[in-house]
């Protein structure tokens, strides 16, 4: 949403090959669709910096899985941090397990202390909403 960071000059918008050229840490936050399937495939892990980073907690198709782990390998990127898989479970030769400087966290990077505190009171607060009669995110 560009439009909510207009005045704020603190923040650039650039295109995504603009990105991958100029970022320390390129960290994936979006959802799998046909525009942003590998949208981290060969070319653009060869336009990032040999000392960057990529972080994925998207999903796990969101990146062309053989070449990263090929540029990771080969030392064209620093290292990389996938919370996400494109099969999860990975099968036993999964190109990532094992990768150079490649950390795999089996889908839990949600899962920190704050938030699951946050998840507990906001179920709490759901069953005593329910038990007032007065249930909150009613789906019909």
């Amino acid at each position: 949403h560009p439009e909510k960071y207009e005045e704020d000059k603190s923040v650039n918008f650039v295109d995504l090959d603009t990105l991958f050229r100029q970022g320390d840490v390129i960290s994936l936050h979006c959802p799998l669709t046909d525009d942003t399937k590998e949208m981290v495939n060969e070319e653009r892990i060869g336009l990032m910096k040999k000392s960057a980073i990529l972080i994925n907690t998207g999903r796990g198709a969101l990146i062309d899985e053989y070449a990263l782990s090929d540029a990771l390998d080969a030392k064209e990127i620093a290292g990389a941090g996938i919370d996400v898989l494109s099969e999860e479970p990975p099968r036993t030769h999964h190109p990532l397990i094992g990768a150079r400087n490649c950390f795999v966290t089996p889908h839990i990077a949600w899962a920190t202390r704050e938030a699951r505190q946050r998840l507990l009171a906001v179920a709490a607060g759901n069953v005593e909403a329910f038990i007032e009669g007065k249930p909150v995110n009613v789906v019909s």
